[in-house]
């Protein structure tokens, strides 16, 4: 019948709006007092972070929409570690609107706009989910994908987010979220059953009973959890009352493919039997009362008495869906939930009407109910972020090992060097930025002022930042008899480089109320140089573990240090 092929409407997310946020001044001020550079030089590239910003206010309803919520959410890594320092806030308020309500709530908390961006990367999920063709298999199974991804990032936020500003965010309100996303799933299966099964087969038609009493498990878990107090005034009457609708409904769905398989089906071969006995044992919650399952199954009038109170049931449980729905005045303008509704009433009717005889005298007993059980449980689906690579906007500042918010340096100096007998007198190492990692006494370096910890950050007026060692050591040989300058950094309390290497092991984490160690610690998530953490120093080299110049004893290198 066409009506079967009708899909039930699912319950989408609307996103979560946020007002425009103009950082030139902010991000131009810090990189000026922070980083000492002219915060004018870097006007592209926040303008260029903006308009990502800006985009991502309407993504398209697609893969496309997706990825740039997903790209921009993977920049905030960056811009937190860049100019969100652990002690103070940008001074900027992020302003987002509740997805529900449409209350706004503001947080200086970078947490608060990560949050917001994951909380609409779930709600564009659902979008995309709610959009498919449910009556094709591939429709379905992008549907199904598609849930289960906004249940992944709901969940994601809820574990890693904690004291959101708005309700939508709260730990009740997601926990409603990613059960409702399970149980759209769920129906989503229970479609993908009727499709691709024989409907004839007495074992497939137990399956589909089966299958169809787990959805109404999952969405009667679903309506216990939006009728709790903090839920309950929040979540809109319509998402209630279409919840518990399709509890309702899906009960009556159980008991109706319970009774095609008893009325429908041969009785069946002695072949048969022992596995449909089997399937029979474990289908019910309680046994039926009566004779024993063997008998039952082999006596089409037994089988006929027991449909029929599958029937009756299936019947209650219709009428009780449609009451349910005509008491919200927005589903009641929903054409297609109607017709659902009412074409699997009349189905179960005309069934009953057809088994049911006029010499029929016995009391139609109370059918057990059907013991939920499913061949497809719904996954949580995590967010990738990993599977967006974006590139550090501000990579021009430096290594983020070194040049982050979390990080003070005294003011650069400049020293110029004069190369001795035994070479320039230290020894360095790691790259991206170099490290000088001994000064020896009395040697070059000593006595041009450099000290052990501090970072080359340019050689002869070129930045050295990101260069790797042997270059620097290039540019270190090719000076001539004149000497050459070199721009060093000192990080302040790392003096000693043993005390820098466990302070500048830890990444830094955001600011503000709404903050999430998890969240922020996710060091492995960009696989590009720049979202290196770990110290430099502390990598082994690749390059020859032996001193370069003679004179020095070789006991006076580390491991992976070389001699200049």
């Amino acid at each position: 019948s066409s009506s079967e092929s009708i899909s039930v409407p699912m319950i989408p997310l609307g996103l979560k709006e946020t007002k425009e946020l103009d950082l030139l001044v902010p991000l131009k001020d810090f990189i000026s007092e922070h980083y000492g550079e002219e915060g004018v030089l870097f006007e592209k590239e926040i303008k260029e972070f903006m308009e990502l910003r800006q985009a991502m206010r309407t993504p398209s309803r697609n893969e496309a929409g997706l990825e740039l919520l997903m790209e921009y959410y993977n920049q905030l890594y960056f811009l937190d570690s860049r100019f969100f320092p652990p002690t103070k806030t940008l001074g900027v308020f992020f302003h987002w609107y509740d997805s529900l309500t449409g209350v706004p709530s503001h947080q200086r908390a970078l947490a608060f706009e990560k949050g917001s961006v994951l909380f609409n990367l779930g709600a564009l999920h659902t979008q995309i989910g709610a959009r498919q063709d449910r009556a094709s298999l591939p429709g379905l199974n992008q549907a199904i994908d598609a849930f289960q991804k906004a249940a992944g990032a709901f969940n994601y936020l809820k574990e890693n987010f904690s004291n959101a500003p708005s309700l939508d965010m709260s730990a009740a309100s997601l926990t409603m979220l990613v059960r409702l996303m399970v149980a759209q799933v769920q129906e989503c299966v229970f479609e993908k059953m009727t499709l691709l099964r024989a409907q004839n087969d007495f074992l497939a038609r137990l399956q589909l009973a089966q299958e169809a009493a787990r959805v109404e498990d999952v969405y009667s878990l679903v309506h216990q959890t939006m009728s709790q107090p903090h839920v309950k005034d929040y979540v809109p009457f319509s998402w209630t009352t279409m919840v518990h609708v399709k509890s309702e409904h899906f009960k009556a769905l159980s008991h109706y493919f319970a009774a095609i398989a008893l009325c429908d089906c041969p009785v069946p071969s002695d072949a048969e039997l022992l596995e449909q006995e089997k399937a029979f044992l474990q289908f019910h919650v309680t046994m039926p009362e009566g004779p024993s399952l063997r008998v039952l199954l082999q006596d089409p009038e037994e089988r006929r008495k027991l449909g029929k109170a599958h029937l009756k049931k299936a019947i209650m449980k219709h009428e009780e869906a449609m009451r349910i729905h005509g008491l919200c005045k927005i589903l009641r303008k929903m054409d297609i939930l109607q017709e659902v509704l009412s074409f699997a009433h009349k189905r179960s009717l005309s069934k009953y009407s057809e088994i049911d005889h006029e010499e029929d005298f016995f009391e139609t007993g109370e059918a057990p109910d059907i013991h939920p059980k499913t061949h497809q449980k719904p996954e949580i689906k995590s967010p990738s972020f990993s599977q967006v690579k974006v590139t550090d906007l501000f990579h021009k500042l430096g290594p983020l090992s070194v040049f982050s918010a979390k990080n003070k340096w005294y003011p650069a100096r400049r020293v110029h060097l004069m190369r001795g007998e035994n070479g320039f007198g230290f020894t360095l190492r790691g790259d991206s930025p170099v490290l000088i990692a001994g000064v020896i006494p009395g040697g070059c370096a000593a006595e041009a002022g450099l000290k052990e910890g501090d970072y080359i950050i340019s050689v002869n007026g070129k930045d050295c930042k990101w260069s790797k060692h042997a270059e620097v050591v290039q540019l270190l040989k090719s000076t001539g008899k004149e000497g050459v300058d070199i721009g060093v950094i000192t990080l302040q309390g790392s003096e000693c480089p043993k005390a820098a290497d466990r302070k500048a092991a830890v990444m830094s984490s955001g600011s503000g109320v709404l903050k999430s160690n998890k969240e922020n610690s996710r060091k492995s998530l960009m696989n590009s140089k720049s979202a290196s953490t770990l110290l430099v120093w502390s990598k082994k080299s690749k390059r020859s573990k032996k001193s370069t110049y003679s004179g020095v004893p070789f006991t006076a290198v580390g491991d992976n240090e070389a001699m200049y």
